[in-house]
C-alpha cells in the first residue's frame, strides 16, 4: 500500500485557521494539544508522547493541562462533541513560548513549516494588540481634548448670554419735588 505524502503547508494553512485555533485560557493565548497535532499531521496521542520525552522543555508557562471546569467550559463553548469525538484525558494547551519549543521537539519538514506559520500567526496578533492599544490611546487623548474644548465653548456661551442680557434698570428717583419740603 503506497504512503500517502503530506502537502506543504507554506500556503496550504490559512493564517484565519490558526488563528481560529488560538483561544484565550488563564489569561493566555494557547492552543489545544488535539489542534497542534492535526496541524502537524500527528495522531494527539504521539504528539503528546513526543512532548513528554521532552517534559522539561516545558515550564507551566509554555504549557498546562486544562482542569475538569476549563474542559467541561471549552466543550460547551465549541458545542457538545459527538460519541466518540471527544478524550477522556484532559488536553493539555500550549502558549506561543510552548509552541515556539515544540519545534525542538517534533523534527520533521511538516512540523518546522507549521511552527513558522503559527509563529508568523502569533506575531501577528500581538501586532493587532499594539496597533489597538495605540488606537485607543489616541482616542482618549482625543475625547480628554474635546472635554477641554467644550469646556471653554460653555464658558464663551455663558460670556455671550451675559452679555446678551439687557443691563438692569436702576432704581429712579420721582420726578418732581416732593411735598412737604420748603425751599
Amino acid at each position: 500500500m503506497a504512503k500517502k505524502k503530506k502537502a506543504p503547508v507554506d500556503g496550504l494553512i490559512p493564517q484565519e485557521t490558526i488563528e481560529s485555533k488560538i483561544l484565550l485560557i488563564r489569561g493566555k493565548k494557547v492552543m489545544l494539544d488535539r489542534d497542534l497535532a492535526k496541524l502537524y499531521g500527528v495522531t494527539t496521542g504521539n504528539f503528546n508522547k513526543a512532548v513528554k520525552r521532552n517534559m522539561k522543555r516545558f515550564p507551566e508557562d509554555f504549557m498546562f493541562q486544562l482542569t475538569d471546569k476549563e474542559n467541561d467550559s471549552l466543550r460547551f463553548q465549541i458545542g457538545i462533541l459527538k460519541r466518540g469525538r471527544h478524550s477522556k484525558y484532559l488536553p493539555y494547551v500550549f502558549t506561543e513560548q510552548g509552541v515556539a519549543m515544540l519545534s525542538s521537539v517534533l523534527h520533521s519538514e511538516r512540523a518546522i513549516q507549521v511552527n513558522i506559520v503559527i509563529m508568523r500567526v502569533f506575531v501577528k496578533l500581538k501586532e493587532m494588540v499594539v496597533t489597538h492599544k495605540d488606537l485607543m490611546h489616541k482616542l482618549a487623548e482625543l475625547e480628554r481634548k474635546i472635554e477641554k474644548h467644550d469646556e471653554d465653548i460653555c464658558t464663551i456661551f455663558e460670556a455671550i448670554r451675559q452679555l446678551m442680557e439687557p443691563p438692569p434698570e436702576k432704581k429712579k428717583g420721582p420726578i418732581g419735588f416732593a411735598a412737604g419740603t420748603s425751599a
